[in-house]
């Protein structure tokens, strides 16, 4: 690292940042919706019908739980529970079982990186920045995601996992270090979880803007940023954005775009 360059502490996210995840969950929605749409076709619901109310059930309990492994299966469940009671189909012990096996089996996909990850993280680490990884979930599953990936070897013992992610746990975070927060990034798919509370705690953001994003992290931008806030659409543009705003101002990085 030149004389020149600021060393800075990137925060990543790790779902659907640094490696694929909710296309997972679609696809479990996929198989989930046919099942629906073949337990229930004398009574002609229809597949928006039942993605509708999935969401609207699902959203409301990580609101209220965070990010707990059964709350997924549970969420098809209680879909299956209000088609059942709504039309007065009798619900099946049996049926339940293969929705929670169904919900479960989302965790035991193969982990797959998105474009440019380890490449991304050469670049940031050659160059001599800090690397910590923030991410939303339980444990054990987050955990087994970091093995698999290897990322331990770019985090090191900066790896925080939390249930529930939102400004009081991030700011838990940066309080729990030294962070120059003028030279602090946050990077994530998730306007809810990652930019919003990220900009509340006075550090900059690169905000990764995906395609058929899960409808929880799809969020209005209330107030105008007072740091810096960039929005790409590829994990791999990342590298550049932070060495040009470091070329930029080299004593700082705080300004409004």
């Amino acid at each position: 690292m030149s004389a020149y360059t600021l060393r800075q502490h990137i925060i990543f996210d790790m779902d659907d940042t640094l490696i694929h995840c909710n296309k997972y969950f679609e696809m479990i929605l996929s198989r989930f919706t046919d099942i629906m749409l073949g337990w229930f076709q004398e009574y002609r619901l229809t597949g928006k019908e039942i993605r509708d109310k999935q969401i609207e059930i699902d959203v409301a309990g990580v609101l209220k739980s965070g990010f707990a492994s059964k709350h997924f299966p549970l969420s098809l469940i209680e879909t299956y529970h209000y088609f059942s009671r709504l039309i007065g189909r009798p619900i099946q012990l049996a049926e339940e079982n293969h929705l929670m096996e169904l919900g479960l089996s989302v965790y035991e996909q193969e982990i797959e990186p998105y474009p440019g990850m380890v490449e991304t993280l050469e670049v940031l680490t050659r160059q001599g920045h800090e690397l910590i990884l923030y991410t939303g979930g339980e444990q054990a599953i987050q955990q087994r995601k970091i093995e698999q990936m290897k990322l331990a070897a770019y985090f090191q013992e900066r790896i925080y996992i939390r249930q529930h992610k939102n400004q009081e746990a991030l700011e838990q975070i940066l309080s729990s270090r030294h962070f120059d927060r003028d030279n602090t990034w946050m990077i994530g798919n998730s306007l809810r979880t990652d930019i919003i509370p990220a900009l509340a705690a006075g550090i900059n953001t690169i905000y990764i803007k995906l395609p058929n994003e899960w409808v929880y992290n799809v969020v209005e931008l209330k107030n105008k940023p007072s740091t810096a806030m960039y929005t790409v659409s590829s994990l791999e543009e990342v590298p550049d954005i932070i060495a040009q705003s470091i070329s930029v101002k080299p004593n700082t990085n705080k300004r409004t775009l």
